[in-house]
């Protein structure tokens, strides 16, 4: 999603009165283009838990589960309505999916992801066959010397690596009139529920993946917004973890001070299970060394129905008011917790968040020179392409295809900028952890004495707009963004068919108590529905 204008300073009052097709209801929603429905599906809404059942007893393998995907990602992803979610596919799956049968068989479980098929968004390097792009043109045939670490996490977990999604080209860091969800290299991914709106971004395809039942869990990346977003707008549940929780090293970067991977899953269960998974110490990335007292985690254990009874839960006001509908379903959202035990304070507004957003503006141009020198610098001898001028000259010179739609004025603009010992960035850094931490999350939870804050995820899918870009409205990503804080969003209802999440968001390493609230929050509503494959909403009916 786009990485500015990110903060709405409006505040809204709600109703609870019901407007007419705010809600799916739990009918079904046609088009008179639509004839397939993710219901259709043997593996359609299956959780990791039922998959292992299935495995133990024989009812499935790991091989079954890949074959099965695949036919449903050739069916629904490349053919029929044609989300274009998946940029490329793993050419050893099945090999590799029958030795973790075989491993099975022979006694040796690896734990819950043994033979679990995983989708990973194409910024995330992977030692194989497969290309990391960043959905560019310019890395089309770059093959990474290396698996990223969480990339080997999942491997030693024995999950299977299906393919990789497309995403927001750059995770988005390229135009400021871009299109959410195309690339260069993969085209332009769309929504599930309704095809002429926008996945979000950059993590698009992941999510659209996940929402569609191309795979079972899928991963992330995000810098402000890119996990939560996409999750929102496609129905599904994002985790946005602390900074440092999970390793960047082999992760095409935007910026050190905020880029970090996360799960993204169709319920709070596989995604805390997928979150224990890809946490952990990397002797490669010093942040998380932090992370000492939290390994092997099973963030599992946190899974209460009950979870939210007696939290001090913070309404971000602040974050309302840019959609009268979206306010409406917080506002249904919020009496759902009361009536579970949730104390609300109502309002806690984050302070300085315009001033945050100016910071990082700054910050994410001078790392993401930086970062992706860098990352190019790592790539084997002979690759032509070694730095961020070298890729603003390719895209010149194949404007016919990356340039056709919007430019690379970001991009440009972070090339101006000078290295990381420059004055300019120094302060901006420690205005952006003044503002975002010491003035802003960590102000609000220690004046309320809260657990967690609360504020809508972002708004209803726009429609996908090639010539004039994102209509992005509002959200609430930036405040535990910047601050490099976790964050969890969750389905919280529908607009006229088009999904819409509710962010819980905290201190550093809050991740138990926010899957807590989450998983009760979940279990509670499970607002969560299948997508339709609608081809627009003039076929939209309840």
């Amino acid at each position: 999603m786009k990485r500015r204008n990110f903060i709405i300073n409006s505040a809204a009052s709600g109703t609870l009165a019901l407007i007419s097709g705010i809600l799916y209801a739990g009918k079904q929603v046609k088009g008179k283009d639509s004839t397939i429905s993710a219901g259709d599906f043997d593996l359609s809404e299956v959780t990791i838990h039922q998959l292992q059942d299935g495995m133990k007893t024989g009812k499935y393998t790991s091989v079954a589960l890949v074959e099965l995907y695949l036919k449903r990602i050739k069916e629904l992803d490349k053919e029929g309505p044609s989300v274009n979610s998946v940029i490329q596919l793993n050419p050893d799956v099945l090999e590799q999916a029958a030795k973790l049968d075989q491993e099975r068989k022979s006694g040796n479980n690896r734990g819950a992801m043994h033979g679990i098929p995983v989708l990973l968004k194409d910024n995330i390097a992977t030692a194989d066959k497969m290309v990391t792009s960043a959905g560019s043109l310019a890395l089309a045939n770059s093959i990474a010397p290396k698996d990223a670490f969480i990339v080997s996490r999942l491997r030693d977990s024995g999950a299977v690596i299906l393919g990789k999604t497309n995403l927001s080209e750059w995770a988005n860091f390229r135009s400021n009139r871009s299109s959410s969800g195309w690339s260069g290299r993969g085209g332009q991914t769309h929504n599930p529920y309704v095809l002429d709106r926008s996945p979000c971004g950059s993590s698009s395809g992941s999510a659209v993946a996940v929402s569609a039942n191309f795979c079972t869990v899928a991963v992330g990346t995000e810098t402000d917004g890119s996990i939560v977003c996409p999750s929102s707008t496609n129905g599904i549940v994002g985790i946005k973890p602390t900074l440092g929780l999970v390793s960047r090293s082999g992760i095409i970067p935007i910026s050190h001070s905020q880029d970090t991977a996360g799960p993204m899953a169709r319920t709070v269960t596989d995604a805390a299970i997928l979150l224990g998974v890809l946490a952990g110490i990397d002797p490669t990335d010093s942040i998380t060394a932090e992370n000492k007292s939290r390994l092997n985690i099973d963030y599992t254990r946190f899974l209460d129905v009950n979870g939210l009874k007696g939290a001090r839960i913070g309404v971000a006001r602040n974050f309302f008011g840019f959609h009268e509908k979206v306010d409406l379903l917080m506002e249904m959202a919020l009496e759902e917790m009361k009536k579970h035990g949730v104390i609300l304070v109502d309002p806690a507004n984050i302070d300085y968040t315009k001033e945050c957003g100016l910071a990082e503006d700054d910050v994410l141009h001078y790392e993401f020179k930086a970062g992706l020198n860098n990352y190019l610098s790592s790539l084997p001898n002979g690759f032509p392409i070694r730095s961020l001028e070298q890729i603003i000259d390719f895209n010149k010179q194949h404007a016919d295809t990356e340039l056709r739609f919007f430019g690379q004025e970001v991009m440009i603009d972070s090339e101006k900028k000078g290295p990381l010992s420059d004055q300019a960035y120094v302060d901006a850094l420690a205005n952006l952890r003044k503002y975002s931490r010491d003035l802003g999350i960590d102000a609000t939870m220690k004046k309320y004495n809260l657990d967690a804050v609360v504020a809508p995820t972002g708004g209803p899918a726009w429609t996908i707009d090639m010539i004039n870009g994102d209509r992005y409205l509002g959200g609430s990503s930036t405040s535990a963004a910047c601050a490099g804080y976790p964050s969890i969003t969750v389905p919280c209802g529908f607009i006229e068919g088009l999904p819409v999440g509710i962010s819980f968001f905290g201190k550093a390493w809050s991740e138990p108590q926010l899957i807590s609230y989450a998983y009760a929050y979940e279990q509670i509503t499970k607002h969560r529905k299948v997508p339709e494959f609608i081809s627009s909403l003039k076929d939209f009916h309840v």
